[in-house]
């Protein structure tokens, strides 16, 4: 089963969805901002992800952030953040077979499904 997690909007995200159904691999999608997110499941992520690595540093979002927030970022604080404000999880996250995957790269999709 895989899960692909982001925002429909996002260019990476139409990248990721357009290589899954061109190589005609079964997804499912879930987007934050129709589905939800809710701590539990960052939680989950970042029990398999580096919390830092889920934080996207490059998107409006994060760099609208005060510099005392951005200082103060630690695992919790970081977690709460991308709660309230779901634009800011890099993108995308996907499941695979129970593996956590971060971002995408067509080779690195080759790689993961052996295409």
């Amino acid at each position: 089963m895989t899960t692909l997690y982001g925002i429909s909007n996002c260019d990476t995200i139409k990248k990721a969805k357009k290589y899954l159904t061109d190589k005609n691999i079964a997804f499912t999608f879930h987007d934050y901002r129709k589905d939800g997110v809710d701590l539990a499941m960052l939680t989950e992520f970042a029990a398999h992800l580096d919390w830092q690595d889920l934080v996207n540093k490059r998107g409006t979002t994060y760099r609208q952030l005060s510099d005392e927030q951005k200082q103060s970022l630690n695992k919790d604080t970081a977690l709460a953040l991308l709660v309230e404000q779901p634009a800011m999880i890099k993108r995308p996250v996907m499941t695979h077979d129970s593996q956590y995957y971060l971002g995408f790269k067509a080779a690195q999709y080759d790689e993961i499904f052996s295409v």
